[in-house]
């Protein structure tokens, strides 16, 4: 007995495992308000297509990013108590004001016209559309958020001339923003969590394909000394589509991370012609005339943290979650588990 008792006290306390997840639901409309009433709805089957998806992987965390931001968050707690009549329950929520549609007072695209959708800090129509959210069951510590560090001013930027001199005086780095978030675990994780623009829907200047990329390489220079998870949309494959590929590869590669690498059966299934990446991979479903499936959203943990399982929602069309992922959005719902240990 005496000798069992000591064996005990003298074994590690048993790792806690976390299940993270990263989701670009488009859950954005074309105005302010629009989203809060289709979720107070109820009969809305994008909406509720979504709220299926996560209630499947029922992760601790969930970083949201393309949701409508308003001032008292009355749209991101009226879907967490949608949620919660299924039995998913978030009493943590971070939803701070994004770069999405805020006024630069510019014009930042220097085609002689202000405050368009354009010349906002990161593109939207109205202030907060396509935001990002945490939703937590893990109580929430210090978070940091960079969002307002201006472009210019990131060591090794690839800025360039793709903005005219006014416009490099104010143009922020992030798209929506870059947020370093503690979670109270023992010992704290931090999730990195970002949505970065897409590296198209520009002209010979590049100007999105400069910024994406040094969006994903901000991260290069501003990792914690602690256990952390890198989260988001990076709106880049590494192989395939548009875009400056190396940003996303050498953040894969720093030798502080590792890639799960998530995978999905669906994806593998709807592989596009000539694509050069793995399918299974992939995280959104883009038309074969568009861009095509592509990696976009990852999970990507410190190597200090032993990742348990992994994956992407993409079902193949005999699953019974296929219809739900289809309509939700043309992002899938990308996972990870990952066990916390002193």
């Amino acid at each position: 007995m005496t000798t069992i008792l000591a064996a005990a006290l003298a074994s590690p306390a048993a790792a806690e495992t976390i299940r993270i997840a990263s989701f670009d639901p488009e859950l954005t409309r074309k105005g302010p308000g629009l989203l809060l009433r289709d979720i107070q709805s109820g009969k809305d089957n994008q909406v509720l297509a979504v709220a299926m998806v996560i209630a499947k992987v029922n992760p601790d965390v969930l970083l949201l990013t393309g949701f409508d931001w308003d001032h008292d968050r009355a749209a991101l707690r009226a879907f967490t108590q949608l949620m919660a009549r299924s039995g998913v329950d978030y009493p943590y929520l971070l939803a701070p004001q994004t770069n999405r549609g805020m006024a630069s007072g510019a014009d930042l695209d220097n085609d002689g016209r202000l405050a368009e959708a354009d010349d906002s800090q990161g593109w939207g129509s109205f202030t907060g559309q396509n935001g990002m959210a945490i939703l937590s069951r893990i109580p929430l510590g210090n978070v940091v958020d960079y969002s307002e560090g201006l472009w210019r001013d990131m060591p090794g930027n690839l800025i360039g001339d793709a903005l005219s001199p006014e416009a490099k005086t104010v143009q922020r780095l992030s798209t929506s923003g870059h947020w370093d978030v503690e979670l109270l675990t023992d010992p704290p994780l931090h999730v990195l969590a970002f949505a970065a623009t897409a590296p198209v829907f520009d002209g010979p200047e590049d100007r999105n394909g400069r910024r994406n990329h040094d969006e994903i390489a901000f991260w290069q220079t501003h990792l914690p000394n602690a256990p952390f998870v890198i989260a988001g949309n990076a709106n880049l494959d590494p192989v395939d589509g548009d875009g400056r590929h190396e940003a996303i590869r050498n953040l894969i590669e720093n030798k502080r991370i590792s890639d799960a690498r998530p995978a999905s059966a669906g994806g593998a299934a709807a592989a596009d012609a000539g694509q050069s990446g793995d399918p299974a991979l992939d995280t959104a479903d883009w038309p074969d005339d568009g861009p095509g499936n592509l990696r976009v959203t990852y999970l990507l943990p410190s190597r200090a943290l032993r990742v348990t399982g992994s994956g992407v929602v993409w079902p193949t069309d005999e699953e019974p979650l296929y219809q739900a992922a289809a309509v939700a959005s043309p992002h899938k719902l990308v996972w990870i588990d990952v066990e916390i240990a002193d």
